[in-house]
């Protein structure tokens, strides 16, 4: 049974979402503001993590980014701001989905389902062997681990980040448009603008590249979209 860590004070809509996500099947935790969902974070484990972005003792932007650097686990942000600009704070922080309010409970549970599907799943792809051998190469990718390596060292990432760097490396040379990027990594049901991706591929830039301005690995292929090779 799958874990879902809801960090909600909004009392009517917390516990609107933790019914309806146990009763879809899932084990569910909800912390009331920002300390209880630190101490239940660390306690209970979870698979996925709601995290509303309007606490009344934490800011939800500092939280996620907490959480990212501590974990791996898929975050879905949710909040009534629904401005471009909030929407990509919070990917640029590590969330990895952003749902604005307010919204049904049945998108709300395609939502979580979507990102733990992605998380526990690694359907085949064609292409050079899954798993990367340590080389002397610069840039490495262990995807049975999940590891990013850059020169020897593993590299933090988002679980976005790794999915997109994922298929790069499974398919080194092709182009791939912003939407093919958005589907692949998202799922169709994700209300997220192609913007996204372009967070993604700047923060990826900035851990792999010695230097993101001119790119040697993530290359910008200009009214198209981007291609990755070693």
């Amino acid at each position: 049974m799958s874990k879902v860590l809801i960090i909600e004070d909004d009392l009517s809509i917390g516990e609107m979402m933790s019914i309806y996500l146990h009763e879809e099947g899932y084990e569910v935790k909800r912390a009331e503001n920002g300390r209880q969902g630190e101490a239940l974070f660390l306690e209970f484990i979870p698979d996925v993590i709601v995290l509303d972005i309007m606490l009344p003792d934490a800011n939800g932007i500092q939280l996620c980014s907490f959480f990212r650097n501590a974990s791996n686990v898929p975050i879905l942000m949710v909040s009534a701001k629904n401005d471009v600009s909030d929407r990509v704070r919070g990917l640029q922080t590590g969330a990895d989905d952003y749902l604005c309010k307010p919204f049904s409970m049945r998108e709300l549970a395609a939502r979580v389902q979507a990102l733990l599907r992605r998380a526990h799943t690694y359907p085949p792809v064609p292409g050079p062997v899954g798993t990367a051998v340590m080389t002397e190469q610069a840039v490495h990718l262990d995807i049975e681990k999940r590891c990013l390596y850059v020169h020897n060292k593993v590299i933090d990432t988002t679980f976005s980040e790794f999915e997109i760097m994922k298929l790069f490396w499974q398919n080194q040379g092709r182009v791939y448009s912003r939407e093919e990027l958005l589907n692949r990594v998202r799922g169709f049901d994700s209300y997220v603008t192609e913007r996204a991706i372009d967070v993604h591929i700047a923060n990826l830039r900035k851990k792999i590249e010695a230097d993101p301005k001119d790119p040697k690995y993530i290359k910008t292929v200009w009214g198209v979209g981007y291609k990755f090779f070693v």
